[in-house]
């Protein structure tokens, strides 16, 4: 993978300098910018703001916003994610949305006002506050920042629509109060059967994001069936090879309504995650059909409903069966994650003749398997860095194949500075942390991430001096901002290190980098420079297909071309396809990890309500 520093725009972030302000000023000064100062300055323009709001009065609005701001809305203005630069974009922006959306009701959010310096030449002033819009409730995060003449205006303006007028979801004080003597087991199995109905949404997968959505929807009063190909809850973790753990921190991995309890470590083994979800499942009442397969989708343009055909096994009184139920659905959801479930191979000439063992990451279980062999991992990201270890726990002569450069990050350092004070203990309320993080457009903050990352590379000096020093190639990924950019536009391309790379460093797991891969023979690989490596094992760490080959699969051809590019940067920086309709009324997609899943399953979930209760307008 060679980076592609231009997929992402170069815009620099408004330091003092750029915005023409003297460090040395006083209004700016810390002695004179106290907070209660600045809560009079949030204060001021927030009326200003909000006045002008609730009399569509669009030019009084772009009047507090500096030249080159932004604003990222997600839902309460435009019923999409889209994120404005400039003046020019959110003035048309506001033209068309501001009267539609009606916004009113504002209410500057109590000790939400803060003085923040990011760095010496670096200062704003935040603010939160809620408001009400002609669909539901929303919320704001605001950053103002200083100008020459010692006025504030918005750089940053983040929008988010947090529920829909009167449809709040049923928790707290609106959980059921109605005991169940002796009825629970038999409602569950009435409602998880669907045995005289359709549930109003099909989401496809059973995984964090599958979960997450279903949990959310149940809240709201939309039914909703999971199914999954799996004869278990969680097996899209608890399949995978043995030595996988997650290398989030815990406190950026909560689910909605359950989150992991206080003991929780705070990198989750693969299978210790899969028994979570299989118990968050049953906890939260969701229903779901295992060992289940869709072997037909049709669409009906005219009615907009989806007719789709399962085929489930299940054992009914001790007895294994296959049946084959149909549904017709509201909405269809993939939530079958990144990739496809169909393993990328790269083909070489002569793997034909190996006679070794050729596997996926994705087919392979544990390192005791190939005790005694000598094995070969092609590739240099997460999954290759931990089944590299793995096996040199195991005693065995492993070798990494490395065929571009690799964005490493250490997980002990890299994220202390990055999520200390968010996703921390201690740290915000994860629903805040979640839209503290929104609230920075990707493209907007590139510049503040590379500092970030450059600060972290002098930390983990001596952990990539060692993997420089043998050959190993380190990249500070796209625009050197670090691993956030190469996350959404590649879905990968780095490696957060817990302890991999000082065994690379000191030649214990061995690796190969200068040279490509030409050929197989029976027992070894051949390289472009003549040398070769034997081997008993190679095992392809190469990511998996296209999302997209998964949904032409199960939608075909016909329909699944309809479906836009999903991942990936658009031209605003925000994430192409996801968490919103796929080009077909009622036609969705979930994806991403568990902080993802948690954040934007509600997004989902509203626009659905929305529509299955028809207040949902236009997208803009």
């Amino acid at each position: 993978m060679t980076l592609n520093h231009d997929i992402v725009p170069d815009i620099p972030f408004p330091t003092l300098d750029r915005l023409g302000v003297d460090h040395s000023a006083s209004f700016i000064s810390p002695t004179v910018l106290t907070t209660s100062v600045a809560q009079g300055i949030a204060e001021a323009w927030f009326y200003l703001f909000s006045k002008a709001a609730e009399d569509g009065n669009t030019a009084a609005m772009l009047d507090l916003f500096l030249d080159e701001g932004w604003w990222r809305d997600m839902l309460a203005f435009t019923w999409d994610f889209r994120t404005f630069y400039k003046k020019t974009k959110i003035e048309a922006f506001l033209q068309s949305r501001l009267r539609l959306t009606g916004p009113s009701s504002f209410v500057l959010t109590h000790n939400s006002v803060s003085v923040d310096r990011g760095g010496p030449d670096l200062l704003c002033i935040s603010l939160g506050f809620t408001f009400q819009t002609a669909a539901g409730h929303a919320s704001s995060i605001t950053r103002l920042m200083p100008t020459p003449s010692g006025e504030w205006k918005a750089h940053t303006v983040y929008t988010n629509l947090e529920g829909l007028s009167g449809y709040p979801e049923k928790t707290g004080s609106l959980r059921s109060f109605e005991p169940s003597h002796g009825k629970w087991e038999s409602k569950r199995r009435n409602e998880r059967e669907f045995g005289d109905r359709s549930p109003q949404v099909l989401i496809i997968g059973g995984g964090q994001s599958g979960l997450a959505l279903a949990a959310r929807l149940k809240v709201l009063d939309v039914s909703a069936l999971i199914v999954e190909k799996n004869d278990r809850i969680g097996n899209n973790w608890r399949k995978r090879y043995d030595a996988l753990c997650l290398h989030d921190p815990v406190w950026y991995d909560h689910l909605p309504y359950l989150p992991f309890p206080s003991t929780w470590p705070v990198y989750t083994p693969a299978k210790k995650l899969a028994k979570w979800l299989e118990f968050y499942a049953e906890a939260l009442e969701l229903d779901f059909w295992v060992s289940s397969t869709i072997t037909h989708v049709s669409h009906d343009p005219q009615s907009k409903k989806w007719t789709v055909v399962i085929t489930r096994k299940r054992v009914v009184d001790g007895q294994a069966v296959e049946e084959v139920r149909q549904l017709r659905v509201n909405h269809i959801v993939f939530a079958t994650g990144m990739g496809s479930d169909v393993p990328n191979i790269p083909s070489y000439s002569g793997m034909d003749l190996f006679k070794g063992e050729i596997i996926h990451s994705t087919q392979h279980q544990s390192a005791s398997e190939h005790v005694g062999k000598k094995v070969v991992i092609v590739g240099a990201c997460t999954s290759a860095h931990d089944i590299a270890v793995e096996h040199y726990e195991h005693g065995i002569d492993v070798t990494m194949i490395q065929r571009s450069s690799t964005y490493v990050i250490s997980a002990k350092t890299g994220w202390e500075v990055l999520m200390k004070g968010v996703y921390w203990e201690g740290g915000l309320p994860t629903e805040v942390a979640d839209r503290v993080t929104a609230s920075f457009p990707m493209f907007q903050s590139l510049e503040l991430s590379a500092r970030r990352t450059k600060y972290i590379a002098h930390l983990d000096k001596e952990i990539l001096d060692g993997l420089n020093k043998v050959g190993f190639k380190t990249n500070l990924g796209i625009r050197d901002s670090g691993f956030g950019a190469l996350a959404v536009e590649y879905g990968g391309g780095y490696y957060i290190d817990t302890g991999a790379s000082t065994l690379i460093a000191e030649g214990k797991i061995k690796l190969k980098s200068s040279t490509n891969i030409a050929t197989f023979t029976d027992d070894s690989l051949v390289f472009d420079d003549g040398s070769e490596i034997k081997a008993d094992v190679v095992i392809f760490a190469t990511g998996q297909g296209s999302s997209r080959d998964l949904i032409t699969r199960i939608l075909g051809p016909e329909l699944a071309q309809r479906v836009p590019k999903m991942w990936g940067f658009n031209e605003e920086g925000e994430i192409n396809g996801v968490w919103r309709e796929l080009g077909i009324p009622g036609l969705w997609s979930m994806m991403g990890n568990l902080a993802l899943a948690r954040f934007h399953s509600s997004h989902v979930a509203l626009q659905i309500k929305a529509i299955e209760e028809g207040i949902f307008t236009t997208r803009y």
